[in-house]
């Protein structure tokens, strides 16, 4: 696998506080990993500083061997690193098409001439390819405000995935969906993702989630990396256990992914 990001001795402060220190990670195409930590560990000052939305102290962002950090999070994003927030980030007065055809539009922006329609046949197709590979397309002419939570995180997600990205974060993506639904939609989730060989870094407290799911895990604590490696290795990790997850947590038997699979086609 070819590395597409490397972050090397990140740094962030906030005056005397330290919200990130020494953060070296390196991130290989179509790969997927789950970041766990308590609130307030580093998780998100990491993802926000590679996405653009905060400037990093000092260290160096390397996405396809050029260093990102401190550029607009719009250049980022338009260089292929994308994300979804906790809360979905949708237009609710209007449908599920309707938001994936402003996703579209915005990324075609300067593609099309100015006597161009912004929405045509093509680009309602293009869209509602997305929402199947989402398995959301059933949703289509819904207004937002009418859909399950679990459904308009699926939502925002599509929509991140419009610019095409190689590496996208989602912070928490089953926040909000019920305990019931999790496995499934986190099996939507991965498939529609891989379909792309989009690179996957999900933030998740749910570790049945990541067992499941997530081949590497980092562990964050503190604003530095406890611990960084296959998952099984990390959650059995002594200092994981003492500081992230609790001495008390056992493993499970890893679900059965290919059974869970099988559910959300049902």
């Amino acid at each position: 696998m070819s590395v597409i990001l490397e972050t090397k001795g990140l740094e962030k402060t906030f005056d005397a506080v330290v919200a990130a220190h020494n953060i070296n990670i390196s991130i290989d195409a179509a790969e997927v990993i789950g970041v766990i930590g308590s609130n307030g560990a580093g998780k998100t000052t990491f993802v926000n500083m590679v996405t653009g939305y905060l400037t990093p102290s000092s260290g160096e962002i390397l996405f396809q061997g050029k260093d990102i950090a401190g550029l607009p999070t719009r250049e980022i994003t338009q260089m292929g690193i994308c994300r979804s927030f906790q809360i979905p980030q949708l237009f609710p007065e209007l449908t599920v098409l309707d938001n994936l055809l402003i996703a579209l539009t915005i990324a075609n922006r300067g593609r099309k001439g100015w006597l161009t329609p912004a929405v045509d046949e093509a680009l309602t197709d293009k869209a509602m390819q997305i929402l199947a590979r989402f398995k959301i397309e059933e949703h289509a002419d819904k207004l937002i405000t009418t859909l399950a939570q679990g459904v308009r995180k699926l939502v925002d997600i599509a929509m991140a995935t419009v610019p095409e990205p190689s590496l996208l974060f989602l912070d928490e993506p089953t926040s909000g969906v019920s305990a019931e639904e999790k496995m499934s939609f986190m099996a939507t989730l991965i498939d529609a993702l891989q379909a792309t060989d989009t690179a996957v870094l999900f933030i998740e407290h749910d570790m049945e989630l990541i067992e499941a799911f997530a081949p590497r895990c980092i562990a964050f604590y503190e604003g530095t990396i406890l611990a960084d490696g296959d998952t099984a290795g990390v959650l059995d990790d002594a200092k994981v256990r003492e500081f992230v997850i609790g001495s008390e947590f056992h493993r499970k038997a890893t679900p059965d992914v290919a059974d869970i699979r099988e559910q959300a086609k049902g």
